[in-house]
């Protein structure tokens, strides 16, 4: 599928804030596309820091949340925190345990079996908890859609904390109007309240988690160095949980990253040894595509008590170990996840499926964990939302994943009455259903899908047109000012046009690289590398007399030569 090239809005007016920050205007035009108009907007992209973000107390139910942990630990009442098997709710939980031991809590954790608590709190797990004597329940992660669980801890006599950062659940009335549905936790810390004041509303679950720990830090006289230290917890979370790197996130994945080299933490240290990232800088991408799947894969194909207890070691030799079993999990996953992309492809392709707007693709077999994944890659290759579907122990549970222009939480909640448990986002959805309700799913999603022709193509945009003779070293030192890349804060694309092919081959292990040298109307000679269907763009660009492209350019160290390279995006 050719995608839609559209070049980004031209932002002028950028020389004297070049100026101002020392960056060349084309640097600055990257940044004000990004960042905003604003020069505060722009020193906040540039250099904003850890001590500029909102004072903890602004997000609604934190003074609150805090004297009430304050009470429960004079008292000596058992808490248990209730957390999420991915990565926010891993790294959220590691944070807060930490953070109440270290006030002088008698603390423990649960984390729900993907398989067979589902996700979030349940009935089951909080009666667990009340059978061993726990007074209080912390949510982090989760918690803000179970309303009906948490009503049944209060009938218990027990006390509930929600930390989340999900949408809050609501009911649409027959006026149009939405009722927002929350449960009956004593407090909730959730930014996205309507009535709370903080300003930053797109934290994950860890942050959230850390901005408590924070509050609880203050109030213990526990210095704000100690605190810092929890500081790449959140940060991993943030870009693992795929959250907008902007505003807050940006400064706090900025600051993370950094923490993260010189990490304290045994299990990261580990982590990263074992990926063979030690002593390099690392990245978001290191984060989203290394050692992020490390951890999710804990979650997925084992328990993601696993992961925590990464996290928590404290000898080398335990962390080793622990870091040694997740990336041979991780690696296990991927294939999975070859073989289920693969049979859901065919099942669209052999049957009507294909013809639908919405993709609801049912695979009994396949393990319910790998489900979202799936749902991503086919979303990528089809660009139409994609529901993905397999049998679990109590019927049918499923992992979507959307396309702009399709609010999946609001369309799921269109057909609520299918599902026996359903949550998410905009992009992303969670959803459990029984086995009759399959069919009459796809039928009713794609029946109230609105989207048109138009909005099912998929678009690149592109920020400027950058002839080849321009991609030098220079930019590309300016281009390292925008990091961290990731979503809401994309890796910047320029055009380049009138190319000509002077090789092209298939390279790589497993076959899967482009390779092309491309010369630009000057004579400028540059490598370029290229992923995604490489036989079909071989075919494609092969015998064209010129080429345009869509690319970022990098440096390439191989065996101590430094050299620029183009990552093509797309050919036309």
């Amino acid at each position: 599928m050719r995608e839609k090239w559209v070049e980004a809005p031209r932002i002028t007016g950028n020389e004297e804030l070049a100026r101002k920050f020392s960056v060349s205007p084309m640097a600055m035009r990257l940044i004000r596309s990004r960042a905003g108009m604003s020069e505060e907007e722009v020193r906040e992209y540039l250099c904003g820091t850890i001590d500029e973000l909102a004072d903890p107390y602004l997000m609604k139910g934190m003074r609150d949340a805090v004297s009430l942990l304050q009470e429960k630990i004079r008292q000596g009442s058992r808490i248990r925190i209730i957390g999420d098997y991915d990565i926010d709710g891993v790294n959220a939980t590691h944070i807060l345990i930490t953070a109440l031991r270290r006030i002088g809590a008698a603390a423990d954790t649960v984390i729900p079996d993907r398989l067979k608590d589902g996700y979030g709190v349940n009935e089951h797990l909080i009666q667990d908890a009340k059978d061993a004597g726990v007074d209080t329940i912390v949510t982090c992660d989760n918690g803000i859609a179970a309303a009906k669980e948490i009503a049944f801890a209060k009938e218990l006599g027990m006390t509930v904390i929600v930390t989340d950062h999900h949408d809050i659940p609501y009911r649409e009335e027959e006026d149009g109007s939405r009722t927002v549905i929350l449960p009956p936790a004593d407090v909730i810390i959730n930014p996205k309240q309507e009535d709370c004041p903080y300003p930053f509303k797109k934290l994950c679950g860890a942050a959230v988690a850390w901005r408590l720990a924070e509050a609880l830090y203050i109030e213990a006289g526990i210095s704000r160095e100690e605190f810092l230290d929890l500081a790449e917890f959140a940060a991993v979370a943030t870009v693992g949980d795929i959250m907008d790197l902007t505003g807050e996130n940006r400064i706090l994945v900025k600051y993370g990253l950094r923490r993260l080299e010189q990490t304290k933490n045994p299990g990261y240290r580990a982590l990263i040894a074992v990926n063979g990232l030690e002593g390099k800088k690392l990245t978001a991408y290191h984060i989203g595509f290394v050692i992020g799947p490390c951890i999710n894969a804990s979650g997925r194909l084992d328990t993601a008590k696993r992961a925590l207890r990464l996290l928590s070691a404290e000898s080398k030799a335990e962390a080793e170990e622990l870091a040694g079993d997740l990336k041979a999990l991780n690696d296990s996953r991927k294939d999975l996840t070859v073989k289920g992309t693969r049979e859901a492809i065919e099942l669209i392709e052999e049957t009507d499926l294909k013809q639908d707007r919405v993709l609801v693709v049912y695979l009994p077999d396949c393990h319910e964990s790998l489900a979202g994944i799936i749902a991503g890659r086919i979303r990528e290759r089809y660009y139409k939302p994609c529901f993905v579907l397999t049998d679990a122990e109590d019927g049918v549970k499923g992992s979507g994943r959307s396309i702009p222009g399709y609010h999946m939480f609001d369309e799921m909640t269109k057909v609520r009455e299918l599902f026996t448990k359903y949550g998410g986002h905009p992009m992303a959805a969670g959803l459990s259903l029984k086995s009759e309700n399959v069919e009459p799913f796809r039928q009713a999603i794609n029946e109230n899908c609105r989207l048109t022709e138009e909005e099912l193509t998929p678009r690149l945009s592109y920020d400027a047109v950058l002839p080849l003779c321009y991609a030098g070293e220079q930019i590309i030192r300016e281009l390292e000012l925008l990091e961290p890349f990731g979503k809401a804060n994309e890796k910047p694309l320029f055009a380049a046009a009138n190319l000509k092919v002077r090789s092209a081959r298939i390279i790589g292990k497993n076959q899967n690289v482009l390779k092309a040298v491309l010369e630009g109307p000057d004579g400028t000679r540059l490598d370029t590398i290229s992923f995604g269907d490489v036989q079909e763009n071989l075919a494609y660009i092969e015998g064209k007399k010129d080429v345009c492209i869509l690319y970022y350019p990098e440096i390439n160290e191989y065996q101590g030569r430094r050299s620029v390279q183009l990552v093509v995006e797309s050919w036309r």
